[in-house]
């Protein structure tokens, strides 16, 4: 899968020489301190390095991975697979599917009750063994993956809050994004079967040396970084290298998609937040006015003290308790349907924040590949190094595309459910308040 990647050592110097050098098996950078006698002007191009080492195509590993410096021992385990599927290259499914549900948040203590913190009830369908974790370990799991993938998007946490964090509704809210979150995470192919997340998932709360064990193992993990890239293994042999033109395309065309998305769901999020404000406060107040007044005609009609108009006074006092429900019904609504597409849009945020960065590392390996064919044409570099340089590109590709396609997957998935939800739930709400008129409405029969 890793083609012959696994084979190369690791470079200390700043620049990889690519040029043909006396002795060293093709594709080797040269051993570090060693002057690797010249060859006149044909010998000495290199591919040029990126001086920005902020850059994330260099902070990613994905520079040192291009250019064949990335060396490390890949187990059968650690293989992550791209597969081609009918939509392109795709992650290799998870053959043992889960799910884990996340319930009654906890306040819980430490210290003989110095410190409280809120702990939230995993349960894992695969193991169905319940654990608890706090936020702070949600937090040191995110930073992990985020850190060892730099071609997935990690999804991004709830926000942190620190003031007023045992409140009922910042707690119900965090449970429902970090329910999100997980549903994400079981989602991906990749995320769920790493090592780091299983022992998130599976280690019991109560056994603190196995849980630091586990902490440390993947602190210590070493197919981070550069090396991250050689656990990918790609489809090989003949029709299995992607069209690089074309890769490029796709993946200018998943940029603009990307920044269109982002703006869309910036606006929808400031609306829906506009809009449920206006029912919770205007609305609201709105229809209780109206009530009131009802109430108050209804009132002056009790003066007139005949027997006749009593079911008439009645039948307006109960039209005035109908608009106070429905103005009760505006303020409770937002929580049904709106609320829950708020939360929604705030993952797809976190994961369009992501984008930049992983695209980014596609575009760097890519601009590699066009150096050293221009440095083959030149007659600067042998053909079979520039070769090993394109084969970690496609690398790269595959893996890149592999999650575009993840993304789109699980989007129309997530809108879906979501639109149909909120839909359902305004359905309800007008015939609710339908219902409230209607029973109104009856009270005026007999007068």
């Amino acid at each position: 899968g890793g083609g012959a990647s696994g084979r190369y050592r690791l470079s200390t110097r700043s620049e990889l020489s690519l040029g043909s050098r006396g002795g060293h098996p093709a594709g080797h950078p040269h051993p570090p301190g060693t002057g690797g006698g010249g060859g006149g002007a044909k010998s000495s191009a290199t591919v040029s390095r990126n001086l920005n080492r902020f850059s994330t195509f260099v902070k990613s590993g994905g520079e040192a991975f291009v250019l064949g410096e990335a060396s490390g021992f890949v187990k059968d385990g650690d293989k992550l697979c791209v597969v081609l599927g009918p939509r392109g290259p795709e992650w290799q499914e998870n053959p043992y599917p889960f799910q884990c549900s996340i319930e009654d948040p906890t306040k819980q203590t430490k210290f003989k009750g110095m410190k409280s913190y809120i702990a939230y009830k995993l349960v894992p369908s695969h193991t169905g063994q319940q654990v608890h974790r706090r936020y702070k370990h949600f937090d040191w799991l995110y930073g992990r993956l985020a850190e060892k993938f730099p071609v997935i998007s990690v999804p991004h946490l709830p926000e942190k809050q620190a003031t007023g964090r045992f409140e009922e509704d910042f707690i119900s809210k965090r449970r429902k994004g970090l329910a999100w979150w997980m549903d994400h995470m079981c989602s991906h192919p990749v995320l769920a079967q790493c090592d780091a997340f299983q022992h998130f998932l599976t280690c019991p709360s109560t056994d603190e040396k196995a849980w630091k064990q586990g902490k440390r193992k993947a602190e210590k993990d070493e197919m981070v970084g550069a090396n991250f890239f050689l656990t990918i293994s790609v489809p090989t042999g003949p029709g299995a290298s992607l069209d690089l033109q074309e890769v490029e395309s796709q993946v200018d065309g998943f940029k603009a998609f990307t920044k269109k998305m982002d703006e869309s769901a910036l606006q929808l999020n400031h609306t829906a937040n506009e809009f449920a404000r206006k029912q919770v406060t205007g609305f609201k107040k709105e229809y209780q006015k109206v009530g009131h007044s009802f109430k108050c005609l209804s009132q002056a009609f009790e003066l007139d003290q005949q027997a006749f108009s009593a079911g008439l006074n009645q039948a307006i006092a109960f039209t005035a308790e109908a608009y106070d429900a429905i103005g009760d019904l505006f303020a409770d609504q937002p929580r049904q349907d709106l609320d829950p597409v708020m939360d929604l849009l705030a993952l797809y945020q976190g994961h369009l924040a992501n984008f930049p960065d992983i695209i980014h590392v596609q575009k760097g390996a890519l601009t590699k590949v066009k150096e050293s064919k221009r440095h083959v044409e030149e007659g600067k570099m042998e053909l079979q190094k520039a070769e090993g340089i394109q084969e970690r590109c496609n690398i790269i590709s595959f893996a890149t595309l592999a999650e575009i396609n993840h993304f789109h997957k699980i989007r129309v998935r997530d809108f879906k459910s979501q639109m149909q939800h909120f839909l359902q739930q305004q359905i309800l709400f007008f015939q609710k308040v339908t219902q409230k008129l209607e029973e109104a409405l009856h009270k005026y029969d007999s007068v």
